[in-house]
């Protein structure tokens, strides 16, 4: 995701955020208690993340994927929620939102099998992305992290083995290995060749 911008200076308890609303439509995540407006995203990664939802609504039941649409409660030193670019549910976490008001993993329901984070350019993203969101993820036990990285062109796939990620690295004509999603068959070139189409 994009830059994003701090919008409180109070902290705010995970209920409080639950609660808020602010009578926009705008979007936000909770990072330690701070409340952060999600800005829209560059044309580049919206593209990429389009295409990467039409390839794996060919290999995962459609009711399973979200897209930039599912919030995930993680832990921080204060209550955090994320927005992904894209998730996979188990079947046991999109039953856990069945009939729910608002489309939230929270942190006592079973965790998604797979998220992507698609990086924008700038320090504060990459870090956010590579150190803060891995470790997050990490945390909550998802099975695999993807880290899509348009200015590196490359792919880290961040495979949950014994309690911590091990990282792979994906680019140019290697094909992206995945655990969760086994038949998956792109490149990492064919993924960045979202954004031309």
């Amino acid at each position: 995701m994009s830059q994003s911008i701090s919008t409180t200076s109070k902290r705010l308890t995970f209920e409080e955020f639950l609660a808020y609303d602010d009578g926009t439509d705008r979007r936000y995540e909770l990072v330690d208690g701070e409340l952060v407006e999600m800005p829209t995203e560059s044309d580049e990664n919206n593209r990429i993340a389009r295409g990467l939802f039409l390839e794996l609504a060919k290999l995962v039941p459609l009711a399973l994927i979200a897209y930039k649409d599912t919030e995930v409660e993680v832990s921080g030193r204060r209550a955090t929620c994320r927005i992904p670019d894209l998730l996979v549910h188990t079947e046991e976490s999109a039953a856990a939102l069945s009939g729910a008001s608002r489309s939230i993993v929270m942190r006592d329901m079973p965790p998604p099998a797979l998220i992507v984070e698609i990086v924008s350019p700038g320090s504060t993203n990459r870090s956010r992305d590579y150190r803060y969101k891995r470790t997050e993820y990490a945390a909550r036990g998802i099975a695999e992290y993807w880290i899509v990285d348009p200015q590196e062109r490359r792919i880290t796939v961040c495979q949950w083995v014994d309690g911590q990620y091990e990282d792979k690295v994906f680019a140019g004509e290697t094909r992206i290995e995945s655990t969760v999603i086994p038949t998956f068959e792109l490149t990492a070139e064919q993924i960045f060749a979202f954004a031309q189409n």
